[in-house]
C-alpha cells in the first residue's frame, strides 16, 4: 500500500470513529447500532472510506453492495475502480426470477437476492461490500448467493467490524478487510 493509501485508510478511519452516531435499542432491545450516515454524510470522510475500501481489491470486475448502505459504498468503490456495480436486496425488492439466499442476524432471520437473469456472473470477480460486520451472516450469505450464482468472490470489505460478535470467523473462507474494528 503507497503512501496516500495508508493516508487514506487514517483519514478514513478516524473519521469514522468520529462520526460514527451509536442507537441503543435498535432495531431491538440488546442492540447496538453503529449508524454510519454521518461519516458518510461528510465529504472528507466518505471520500477516505471509498479510497480505503477501493484498496481491498483493485483488480474486481463488479462491486456487490449489499442493501441499503452497502449500495452507497459499492457505488463510489465502483467508480473508482472503473467497474460495475450490483445491487444485493433485501427478499421482495427484485422482479422474478430471482436468486436468494436466507441467514441469520443478532436478532432474527433475513433473506437476499439478486435478478435470477439478465446478468452473467460466470467468473466475474466481485468485491462485496457493506458498513457494519456484526455476526457475519449479512456478509456469508451475499458472498455465498453470489458463489452459487458463479461469481468468484475475491474479498469482502465492511467499514467497521464489531469484533465482539465474531463476524470475522463466520466469514473465513473470504478475504476481508474492515477499515476501523471495535
Amino acid at each position: 500500500m503507497g503512501t496516500e493509501a495508508v493516508t487514506r485508510a487514517d483519514v478514513a478511519g478516524d473519521a469514522v470513529r468520529r462520526l460514527t452516531r451509536w442507537c441503543d435499542d435498535f432495531p431491538a432491545p440488546g442492540i447496538r447500532f453503529a449508524d454510519l450516515t454521518p461519516v458518510f454524510a461528510d465529504a472528507d470522510g466518505f471520500t477516505a472510506v471509498i479510497d480505503a475500501i477501493t484498496q481491498a481489491a483493485p483488480d474486481a470486475d463488479l462491486v456487490a453492495g449489499i442493501d441499503a448502505r452497502g449500495f452507497l459504498l459499492g457505488s463510489g468503490v465502483a467508480l473508482r475502480l472503473g467497474s460495475g456495480v450490483l445491487a444485493v436486496r433485501k427478499a421482495g425488492k427484485l422482479p422474478p426470477p430471482v436468486l436468494s439466499r436466507s441467514y441469520d442476524l443478532e436478532y432474527g432471520s433475513a433473506c437476499l437476492e439478486i435478478p435470477g437473469d439478465g446478468i452473467d456472473l460466470q467468473g466475474k470477480r466481485v468485491l462485496v461490500v457493506d458498513d457494519v460486520l456484526a455476526t457475519g451472516g449479512t456478509l456469508v450469505a451475499a458472498a455465498d448467493l453470489l458463489t452459487d450464482a458463479g461469481a468468484d468472490v475475491i474479498a469482502l470489505a465492511v467499514v467497521l467490524e464489531l469484533a465482539e460478535l465474531g463476524g470475522r470467523d463466520r466469514v473465513g473462507k473470504y478475504p476481508l478487510t474492515s477499515l476501523v474494528q471495535i
